[in-house]
């Protein structure tokens, strides 16, 4: 059978990646891999309602997700469809379980934003201790600005406790970038080794010590079940009054009702957050009025060369698919013994890969 004639690999990508005229919103997005296999179809598929439709993507081998959900009610189960990868490495946009039991496979992009994400965490930990945002509008009063300043001296670091609750790629990339910065280095998280911990330098404490100990407690656990308001009232009360948080990870992993309060109420220092529970906020969600936080619009990390990595990761994971391989990246470990997802891989590799 020659090429011509072989039934094409249909990616669909949520229809979220171009902007409303057509042109593309991330550029450094490099689709010409796939652009340029006379093997490979591209369409974008619009939501319905924000969620992807399963109608719409029956036809197709593999979903290129932005953010779009992708529930149960996304899967024909008649479909073709084997992979969903995301664009990113979050991943409670998706039911991860539906998809296992659709042999579908779930792949993420951790290598497109360990650095990223690592390096916005630290650009959080500098402004607050340095207390960027008030001298900036210190600055912009002139004289009388400048007479205030020794009202807003900053914090160094040097014998302070950077915390990490969760140290996956980002917490571990985050101990490593803050090397040179002499900070202690402490961390809870239940599925790191002591091998590893003792690699970074890391201290593995309970839950508890890690709130109470660090001076900075920066957030990197993915959003669950278990992890969702993991960042309490109660918890918050442990931390001191000199300390800041930083959350890059997901907004519902930190109560933000409490986080709010203890703002307000000065019980600890400041916060750093790059997500929230609702986004975009509301206009009239008290943490929009605190001059103790410094927020950003869940896209701190959002560079070229994150964007760049990410869709990168994204295209190896579909090319994978397409040869009968499975991804870098899969979330879902347990589909590789599903009956549905290797017979799909079985029939890539007939059509695309190496048993042609």
């Amino acid at each position: 059978m020659s090429e011509s004639n072989v039934d094409p690999f249909r990616i669909a990508l949520s229809a979220d990646f171009p902007r409303a005229d057509g042109s593309p919103s991330y550029p450094m997005f490099d689709l010409s891999l796939l652009q340029k296999d006379e093997r490979i179809q591209l369409e974008y598929v619009a939501p319905v309602n924000g969620e992807m439709s399963s109608e719409a993507l029956k036809e197709f081998d593999a979903l290129i997700l932005l953010s779009s959900k992708f529930s149960r009610q996304s899967i024909d189960s008649e479909g073709r469809l084997s992979l969903v990868a995301r664009f990113g490495v979050g991943y409670d946009s998706v039911d991860v379980d539906a998809c296992t039991e659709n042999g579908i496979g779930l792949a993420i992009t951790p290598d497109g934003v360990r650095r990223p994400v690592a390096v916005s965490i630290i650009t959080l930990m500098l402004a607050l201790t340095g207390k960027l945002i008030v001298k900036d509008q210190l600055t912009r009063l002139g004289a009388a600005g400048f007479a205030k300043r020794s009202e807003h001296m900053g914090v160094g670091l040097v014998g302070k406790t950077l915390g990490s609750l969760g140290v996956g790629n980002i917490g571990a990339e985050l101990f490593r970038l803050a090397t040179p910065f002499d900070l202690k280095f402490i961390a809870h998280d239940p599925y790191l080794t002591e091998t590893k911990a003792r690699e970074l330098k890391v201290e593995l404490v309970s839950l508890e010590e890690l709130f109470q100990r660090s001076d900075i407690l920066s957030i990197n656990c993915p959003l669950t079940e278990t992890t969702r308001h993991i960042v309490n009232a109660e918890r918050l009360s442990l931390m001191k009054p000199t300390a800041y948080l930083i959350n890059t990870a997901r907004g519902p992993v930190v109560d933000q009702t409490a986080l709010t309060k203890a703002l307000q109420e000065q019980r600890i220092a400041g916060a750093g957050l790059d997500v929230l529970e609702v986004e975009p906020p509301l206009l009239e969600d008290p943490i929009l009025q605190l001059d103790n936080v410094i927020l950003t619009p869940h896209a701190l990390c959002w560079t070229d060369q994150c964007f760049a990595g990410i869709g990168a990761a994204d295209v190896q994971a579909v090319l994978a698919v397409m040869q009968g391989q499975a991804p870098v990246g899969l979330v879902n470990q347990a589909v590789l013994e599903h009956p549905s997802w290797q017979k799909k891989l079985a029939n890539y590799r007939q059509r695309f890969g190496v048993d042609r």
